[in-house]
C-alpha cells in the first residue's frame, strides 16, 4: 500500500499520479486527514486491504504533502552509518547513535523551496524515515517493525555553522530551519518493498550523485532503532524516526561542498520514489 497525503486528504495510491480518496471510499469512517489514519492504524490497514471502489483522484506533485503532516515528535539519528561516522571525525558509535529532534516547524512536503539562512552552510542528508502506526514503549527488536506503518523519504537539512556553534553542538537547532524537513513523497507499508532492510538510497545536487548507499548498512537497522528508542521513549502514532544518512554529506568533502542558491536537490529510495529541493537566497530585513 501507499498512501499519500494530497491538499491534507488522505488518499491511498493506484498510481504515481492517481488514487482514491480514504474519506470518501469509507464512508467517512477513515480520513479524512493522515493523523485519524495512523490513530486507528490496525482498523485502516484491515479495510485498504480490499478498499470498495470510488472516484478516483488526480494530482500533482505540488499537492503533496508530508505523509505524516502532524507528527508529535520528529526523532532523527546521527553517525548511524560506518562510513559517515568516518567522514564526520567519530568511531562508529557502540550503543545507540547520536539521537535529537527535528522540530515539527521544519516539517514540509516532498517538493519544497527552501531559504538559505544568510551566513550558513546548509548540507544535505537524505534518509529512509520511519513512520510509527503503533504506540511503542519498550517494545522487543523482534516485533518493532510492526510497529511501524511504513517508510518514507527525509532529507536532514543540516546548517552546520548553528548546528556546531559553541560552547556545545545545536543540533536540534542548526537542522530545523524552515523547510529543513522535507518528507514524502508517500508512505510506502513494507510489504510493498523487496527487502525492507536493503534499499538503495541517495541523492543528487544539479545531477551529480553525492551520497550513494544502501540501508543494509545501517548500524542500528529500523527494528533495532525503534526498539532501542522505545526504552526510553514512547513513540506514537505518526510520529517520523530519520534513521540517519549514508556517507557524501558535504561537510565530510576536500574542500568541503555546500548548497548554493539556485541549485537542485534530488533525494531517491529504492520501492519508494524521489523528493525535490530547489534552493534560494534569504531575503534582506
Amino acid at each position: 500500500m501507499k498512501l499519500a497525503n494530497v491538499d491534507g486528504r488522505a488518499v491511498l495510491l493506484t498510481a504515481d499520479d492517481t488514487g482514491i480518496d480514504v474519506e470518501t471510499a469509507s464512508g467517512g469512517k477513515f480520513g479524512p486527514g493522515l493523523v485519524s489514519v495512523y490513530e486507528n492504524w490496525d482498523a485502516f490497514r484491515a479495510w485498504a486491504r480490499q478498499p470498495p471502489a470510488g472516484p478516483g483522484v488526480v494530482f500533482t506533485r505540488a499537492q503533496l504533502g508530508s505523509p505524516s503532516p502532524a507528527p508529535r515528535q520528529i526523532v532523527a539519528i546521527g553517525l548511524n552509518y560506518d562510513a559517515h561516522a568516518a567522514e564526520s571525525g567519530f568511531e562508529a558509535p557502540e550503543g545507540l547513535p547520536p539521537t535529537f529532534t527535528k522540530f515539527v516547524s521544519a516539517l514540509t512536503g516532498p517538493d519544497a523551496e527552501v531559504v538559505l539562512p544568510a551566513g550558513g552552510d546548509v548540507d544535505w542528508e537524505v534518509e529512509l524515515v520511519a513512520v510509527i502506526g503503533r504506540t511503542a514503549t519498550r517494545v522487543a527488536e523482534s516485533d518493532a517493525w510492526d510497529h511501524v506503518a511504513g517508510v518514507t523519504i527525509g532529507q536532514d537539512l543540516s546548517e552546520r555553522v548553528a548546528q556546531l556553534a559553541g560552547p556545545a553542538p545545536q543540533f536540534s537547532l542548526g537542522k530545523s530551519f524552515p523547510n529543513f524537513a522535507p518528507v514524502g513523497p508517500w508512505l510506502v507499508t513494507p510489504d510493498e518493498l523487496a527487502n525492507r532492510d536493503d534499499l538503495a538510497l541517495g541523492c543528487a545536487v544539479d545531477g551529480e550523485t553525492v551520497q550513494d548507499g544502501r540501508t543494509r548498512e545501517l548500524i542500528y537497522p529500523v527494528a533495532r532503532l525503534v526498539s532501542a528508542l522505545s526504552r526510553t521513549i514512547t513513540l506514537f502514532p505518526g510520529d517520523l524516526v530519520f534513521t540517519g544518512t549514508p556517507a557524501g554529506v558535504g561537510m565530510g568533502r576536500t574542500p568541503k561542498r555546500f548548497l548554493r542558491a539556485g541549485e537542485h536537490l534530488v533525494s531517491w529510495i529504492e520501492g519508494i520514489g524521489e523528493m525535490r529541493q530547489t534552493f534560494v537566497t534569504a531575503q534582506e530585513d
